[in-house]
């Protein structure tokens, strides 16, 4: 296998200078990775700015606002890396080498994802995803959307981001279907990327639709006899995160969306095979699992 090439990927609108931070950062990168920004529909400016102060980035703009999803979609497409890295426009590489470490880490065929360490930096300076130790390849169940890397060519074989998840929760959909082609997502150990979490983000949105998307990646990926159990306890625990943030209604309205999307959604339901479904729940228990251990009696 030849040297991977990296193409970074960040979906953006209206923050234009969290994006040139952002972009600031992807340049200093000593693995030098092609760097391409999806504009999805901003109105502040942004394609000038990136025209103007960063010309060897690639830039592709929609003037209809599309989604966060449709445009990492649309990045992967036009990517000419091996490797996708994926950022939020609100996060930085504060390490000049952590795309090449993470690159490294792309060990086995059978790793499809790294999930990069990152610190919410205006909440708190843990790390999250961050492997417990170096000797051992971890994995885990899925990743977080603002720090990744990923195979583009697994990727687009499973068929990306389902769309009509729109935004929240899309990952574990993600992974669970690589995970069913035996394929998985590690826990990475590279210096960790800066996450600054937007005030601009839409809380009430996110309320709704992780409630919404939690009922159709049940309907989506979960197996029978599994189906109804899983989707009684996402349906409680949704419920039960409504009343202690105070957001019930919301909860409530989009446990309802989620049920409503199911109808209009029959002919997407793929359910993984048990034995993937199986293992994606010890995953998710255990947080960390050495790929050693499960790798030859899954795949087999």
């Amino acid at each position: 296998m030849g040297e991977l090439k990296a193409t970074v990927v960040i979906a953006t609108k209206n923050r234009k200078d969290d994006l040139r931070r952002a972009i600031a950062s992807c340049l200093k990168q000593t693995a030098a990775p092609e760097v391409l920004v999806v504009d999805d529909g901003s109105t502040d400016g942004t394609e000038a700015m990136v025209h103007r102060e960063f010309p060897t980035v690639r830039l592709f703009r929609d003037e209809v606002s599309r989604g966060y999803i449709v445009q990492r979609n649309r990045g992967a497409e036009l990517a000419c890396g091996d490797i996708i890295f994926s950022i939020d426009d609100d996060a930085e590489f504060i390490s000049s080498d952590t795309i090449a470490q993470t690159l490294g880490e792309f060990s086995a065929a059978s790793i499809a994802t790294v999930a990069i360490p990152f610190i919410n930096v205006n909440s708190s300076n843990e790390i999250r995803q961050h492997a417990s130790h170096t000797g051992t390849v971890l994995v885990t169940d899925a990743f977080t959307g603002t720090a990744y890397a990923i195979r583009r060519d697994v990727f687009l074989t499973v068929g990306g981001y389902r769309e009509f998840l729109f935004h929240q929760g899309e990952e574990e959909d993600l992974c669970i279907r690589m995970l069913d082609k035996g394929y998985f997502t590690r826990l990475g150990n590279a210096d960790p990327i800066h996450h600054y979490e937007s005030p601009k983000r839409d809380r009430r949105r996110m309320d709704i639709l992780g409630a919404r998307n939690k009922i159709l990646f049940c309907w989506y990926n979960v197996p029978i006899p599994y189906f109804f159990p899983h989707l009684a306890v996402a349906t409680v625990n949704r419920l039960v995160f409504g009343l202690r943030t105070r957001h019930a209604l919301l909860a409530m309205h989009g446990l309802l969306k989620g049920f409503a999307g199911c109808s209009g959604q029959a002919h997407a339901r793929r359910p993984v095979r048990i034995k993937t479904y199986r293992l994606f729940r010890k995953l998710r228990r255990s947080r960390e699992t050495p790929l050693d251990a499960i790798e030859s009696q899954f795949v087999a």
